[in-house]
């Protein structure tokens, strides 16, 4: 019985080992994210404009936009695909409607691809920094202002950034 209690215990052990370590994964994963460039994250806060545009340069950025499962309405960009000289400061915008009876806070969950270009996309204003609250009825348009650093790496001629709509009204609520 006592090899039992031991089987018993290291199980727990292991089991309390498991749950910690699935825990601490993901802030793990956004550091390493964070330090290496990869999965496309990008930056959470605004940057300052550049002033040196490389005029020898162009760049392809391509917009696409996902909703999540159930959100339901338009969110779309106002161009599918842009050129852009790095340095140089665009905007493009994104209409959401909410064809729905209640208000909805959204929040976009943006995405590079391939990962790499991710580190050398600046932001200097975006509605994915903050929630952003729409009105039963109603259509907003939300800006992403942008530049590509100069740095980005010249083999890198072509790269998407992709937005994921989330409605986060139920979990906001369910913080009050």
């Amino acid at each position: 019985m006592a090899h039992g209690n031991r089987i018993a215990v290291r199980l727990g052990l292991l089991a309390v080992t498991m749950f910690g370590f699935g825990f601490v994964l993901v802030p793990l994963y956004d550091v390493f994210c964070d330090i290496t460039g990869l999965n496309g994250k990008t930056a959470t806060r605004a940057v300052a404009e550049s002033r040196v545009v490389d005029e020898q340069r162009w760049v392809t950025v391509e917009f696409v936009t996902y909703q999540s499962s159930g959100l339901r309405g338009d969110f779309t960009p106002s161009v599918r695909r842009l050129q852009v000289r790095p340095g140089e400061m665009h905007q493009v915008d994104f209409t959401v409607n909410n064809p729905g009876a209640d208000a909805r806070v959204l929040r976009a969950i943006p995405s590079v691809s391939p990962g790499l270009a991710a580190g050398y996309l600046r932001k200097t204003e975006c509605f994915c920094f903050q929630e952003q609250p729409i009105a039963a009825g109603e259509e907003a348009v939300m800006p992403m202002r942008f530049y590509v650093d100069q740095a980005l790496p010249t083999d890198i001629e072509v790269f998407t950034l992709s937005y994921t709509l989330y409605d986060i009204s139920e979990q906001l609520a369910t913080r009050s």
